[in-house]
């Protein structure tokens, strides 16, 4: 291939992070340094990319590979101290924006960062404590990757300093006279501290000062790591584009390449189960997210990647209608790190299974011989016994709406007329011209004394069955009831104000315009009579006793 070649997939990169789409953008930049790995422009191009994708580690890694190849070039300083600064690094993002400002004195984006940088130093004298052992997993790959620090970590006691050092920085001070610790932070920082004098080491080095000076670290063998972690990362930004397209053999081969240069990275492999998820292949989906969970906690991963493996596994098996092993999993994924998201699937499942155990238990010839049951005991005046059947009954066919009537009789027996009332519209909802339905809440509301409403219900009745005896009764009971109470102002007040349809009238705006006209002209009520929705909200407050008319 041709430097044309990398200027194409270059304007390709430009024109994708113009419009967004930072995933292709660095794919792009990605070709054009295969094509041309010299060209530091391609690798400020793409150190920009990561940092738009919140990719800063690997920004990071294309800034100083921008400094290492131009160190001339200021942009190359002004991006690697952008992405220190985002990696709260600001001592060594302050160091790199001098060292970018003794090149362009007049840079204002520098100048600014440096600005910014110094504003976070606020320990002795303007620093810092710089830590580069905060990320463990990340800095046992560089140290293993090196010749100079490799063998020290088949050295238990230096493995349990390196873990005290990641979580307590502030032992770097007590442990600074170990000839290993100048040695890793030579390889963590990308610094020779070979001939710095720390500590007891000072005399030592002395002699050997003058010679080690004049021989630059092997860049070569220094860079070795982080050009596996940039190949790695190219080859997940390749999958992803495969994933995006749908073509899943591809991105499997990409994800593996990408583990094959990165075993530690889990994120190859939870991205490699979504491929599997995608293709219906839900026990290798499954199998490689146990396998990432295995290698992250081995490796201190953060507990977040472990959580999204676990959740990964719990939405295989959603997708196989198993929700009771979904459950299991989308609960280990929030111990791990607790989402909205999870949450919500958790509690989708925990609805669905519900429903499906109760859709199990759902047995029509069962519910049948439990109401029979009920019914018996009923007739002997047995009521809990009836009203424990009936519920058995319900349970076993929830769809039936005569059990939810027999209910409500058996809680009026009781005095639960709240109860029965609530039986009685789940009842009339199943079944709108089950008659018994509508005469057991006239009575239940009668029990409650809210004649008004009762007598609604018994005329809904009477719309069902003209000629039920019960619901005509009712009515008849109602209607003296309202007529005795009608000259009791606080009785028809006390009515009115239990009853939310007689509310809702007296509420609106309209009606009582419509009131206000009536009185003071009463022929004005034909008129208004001509509307069936105000005749009826008329005939109401005419019902309750709130309306007269003479």
């Amino acid at each position: 291939m041709s430097s044309g070649d990398a200027a194409d997939f270059k304007a390709k990169g430009n024109k994708a992070l113009g419009e967004g789409n930072i995933d292709e953008a660095i794919g792009f930049y990605s070709e054009a340094i295969r094509v041309d790995p010299t060209n530091h422009v391609l690798y400020s191009n793409r150190s920009a990319a990561y940092a738009k994708n919140e990719d800063y580690q690997m920004a990071l890694a294309d800034a100083e590979s921008v400094v290492s190849i131009k160190p001339d070039w200021p942009k190359g300083y002004s991006r690697k101290g952008s992405a220190l600064e985002f990696l709260s690094r600001y001592e060594e993002a302050k160091l790199t924006y001098e060292e970018g400002l003794k090149l362009d004195a007049n840079n204002e984006q520098m100048k600014k960062g440096l600005r910014s940088a110094e504003s976070h130093l606020t320990g002795p004298a303007g620093s810092q404590p710089v830590s580069p052992f905060g990320d463990f997993p990340t800095m046992l790959r560089k140290l293993s990757a090196d010749p100079r620090t490799k063998e020290y970590l088949k050295q238990p006691d230096f493995l349990q300093l390196l873990q005290q050092m990641s979580t307590n920085p502030q032992m770097l001070a007590s442990s600074v006279m170990d000839p290993r610790i100048s040695d890793t932070l030579s390889v963590l920082l990308g610094i020779d501290l070979s001939s710095a004098n720390l500590g007891g080491r000072g005399e030592a080095m002395d002699t050997d000062a003058p010679t080690k000076a004049k021989t630059p670290p092997p860049v070569e063998v220094v860079e070795e790591p982080a050009d596996d972690i940039k190949l790695a990362m190219e080859q997940k930004t390749l999958g992803n584009a495969a994933y995006k397209k749908k073509n899943f053999d591809e991105a499997l081969v990409h994800y593996d390449k990408a583990f094959e240069l990165d075993s530690s990275n889990i994120t190859f492999l939870t991205n490699k189960a979504a491929v599997y998820y995608e293709m219906n292949e839900m026990d290798s989906c499954r199998e490689t997210c146990k396998k990432a969970i295995d290698i992250g906690r081995e490796n201190h991963v953060d507990y977040k990647l472990i959580a999204k493996a676990y959740a990964r596994i719990g939405n295989s098996y959603v997708k196989e209608e198993n929700h009771k092993e979904a459950i299991t999993y989308y609960n280990k994924s929030l111990l791990d790190h607790r989402t909205k998201d999870i949450l919500s699937k958790l509690q989708a499942c925990e609805k669905a299974l519900a429903e499906a155990e109760r859709l199990e238990y759902v047995d029509p010839e069962i519910a049948m011989e439990q109401k029979n049951k009920g019914n018996d005991e009923y007739k002997k005046g047995h009521f809990p016994d009836a009203l424990k059947f009936y519920t058995e009954s319900i349970k076993r066919n929830p769809e039936a709406a005569a059990t939810y009537s027999n209910r409500a009789a058996t809680y009026m027996k009781l005095l639960e007329f709240k109860l029965a009332l609530k039986d009685c519209d789940t009842c009339i909802q199943k079944d709108p011209n089950f008659v018994k339905g509508h005469v057991r809440k006239g009575g239940s509301l009668e029990g409650m004394k809210e004649y008004s409403r009762a007598s609604d219900a018994y005329k809904k009745a009477l719309e069902v069955d003209p000629n039920n005896n019960e619901a005509t009764e009712g009515y008849r009971r109602c209607l003296a009831h309202n007529y005795q109470n009608s000259n009791n102002p606080e009785e028809v007040q006390r009515r009115a104000m239990s009853d939310p349809e007689v509310r809702r009238i007296m509420s609106d705006p309209a009606m009582k315009m419509i009131l206000e006209q009536i009185q003071r002209d009463p022929k004005a009520l034909r008129e208004h009579c001509n509307n069936p929705k105000v005749a009826a909200d008329i005939q109401k407050l005419m019902d309750i006793g709130i309306l007269t008319v003479r």
